[in-house]
């Protein structure tokens, strides 16, 4: 028998309301109540009147997307996720509960914008074509299986993302990213580290990797960091570094 309710998974985006798309808009308007994490619904505060709204802290992800699922056998329930929820968010657990639990409950994921693409909005354009993402995070995923995906996506010389790159918890990985950066890049590759992407507190540094240890107090788990390819290049204005940008290959055809 189809079940009353239904259940997004809805990608809020960087934070604030005016990031978010349209669809995740509506999908919250539709909403009775409203899961997720205290951080990513405190922004959302002026959409949520009149809701029952569940926060909970990070680290009980998989509560969350239990409590989720089984409210939504009787009501439209909205989880939210920051960013996207397909890339490290909240899908891939809810759709687990769902998938283990048999539920015959209409789900839909609505995409938001991530911190990869976030971030390099506001350093210009460092990801035009082909890139790779890693999470420096081994809550997950074992560290050594960390450090082989990021040999192999640094490799390949496209961009690589490095989402969660530091933590008081983990200090030294981000230390270690840049050592195995420096086997495949040379020390004036571009390298950009963005800190609260279109939310309060938002830093933009660019540097190079070779000058990485002047700014590496910077980062946390607030942050997302961008290593450059081997095509990409500081984009300036007389000296000052106005962004990065990593040819899509229009200049190998056309003449501009």
């Amino acid at each position: 028998m189809p079940s009353p309710g239904k259940l997004f998974i809805v990608g809020t985006g960087p934070g604030s309301p005016e990031q978010l798309t349209a669809r995740a808009v509506q999908a919250l308007e539709e909403a009775e109540v409203v899961v997720g994490n205290a951080t990513y619904l405190t922004p959302l505060r002026p959409l949520l009147a009149g809701k029952e709204v569940i926060r909970s802290s990070m680290g009980k992800e998989v509560e969350r997307a239990r409590m989720a699922v089984n409210l939504a056998r009787e009501k439209t329930v909205a989880m939210v996720s920051g960013g996207d929820p397909g890339v490290y968010g909240m899908a891939s657990i809810v759709l687990e509960v769902v998938e283990q639990q048999c539920l015959p409950v209409p789900v839909e994921v609505v995409p938001g914008v991530t911190a990869a693409t976030a971030a390099a909005a506001l350093l210009g354009s460092p990801l035009s074509g082909d890139f790779a993402a890693v999470s420096l995070s081994d809550l997950l995923t074992p560290l050594e299986v960390i450090e082989h995906r990021l040999r192999a996506a640094l490799s390949m010389g496209v961009p690589v993302v490095l989402y969660n790159p530091r933590s008081r918890g983990r200090p030294h990985h981000f230390a270690r990213a840049m050592e195995m950066a420096r086997e495949h890049r040379g020390p004036e590759t571009p390298l950009g580290i963005v800190k609260n992407a279109f939310r309060e507190g938002e830093e933009v540094t660019i540097t190079t990797l070779g000058r990485v240890e002047d700014v590496a107090g910077r980062v946390d788990m607030h942050s997302l960091v961008i290593i450059g390819g081997t095509e990409s290049r500081i984009w300036k204005v007389g000296k000052d570094a106005r962004g990065i940008i990593t040819p899509r290959g229009y200049h190998r055809k056309y003449v501009y």
